[in-house]
């Protein structure tokens, strides 16, 4: 029986006729898109994907053969596992590992469920918290939140890139393995 289990980094990424990045799908839906002469591969990844009759490179990363026109999201949806991501899995006080989110300026006091006042903390900073602000404690925030920006952000979400798309997403800087 073939061991059809997907592998860490089994995304593949998929680029529009132009070069410029559209989503990350499976390698399944990679292979067919190669298959089907609907995409080029130009990226190889790991390892090779047999058939009865061929051979197939596992590709990293595919290049659509037609342009396709897709309307963009403006904003990168806020979510819990983003906000972590966001904060590098530390918390924003005290910077030790993160396990709750927090709104800087509490929900009870007419604060938003937003990018810019969300953050990730460690419970015991969430819980000593409270209500507060952090300057009615006199804390003070590492860095101040905001919504994440660029193709990455809005291509990826929260999922860690491959290094083998880096020429074709703008990273910035190498994302920390916490």
């Amino acid at each position: 029986m073939p061991d059809i289990r997907p592998t860490v980094g089994s995304g593949a990424l998929v680029l529009n006729a132009t070069y410029e990045p559209l989503c990350v799908v499976s390698v399944r839906r990679a292979a067919i898109l190669v298959l089907t002469a609907k995409a080029v591969c130009v990226a190889d990844g790991d390892g090779i994907l047999h058939s009865a009759r061929d051979a197939l490179p596992v590709p990293s990363v595919v290049r659509l053969t037609r342009f396709v026109r897709v309307p963009y999201r403006t904003h990168v949806g806020l979510s819990r596992r983003a906000i972590f991501a966001r904060d590098g899995w530390r918390c924003a006080y005290c910077r030790g590992p993160a396990e709750t989110i927090d709104h800087v300026f509490p929900r009870s006091r007419g604060g938003r469920h937003a990018w810019e006042n969300v953050v990730a903390a460690c419970a015991r900073c969430n819980h000593t918290k409270g209500d507060k602000t952090p300057a009615e404690l006199g804390w003070r925030l590492h860095a101040l939140p905001a919504a994440p920006k660029g193709t990455a952000w809005r291509v990826l979400g929260h999922r860690a890139p491959d290094p083998r798309w880096a020429d074709w997403l703008d990273l910035r800087e190498p994302e920390a393995a916490a």
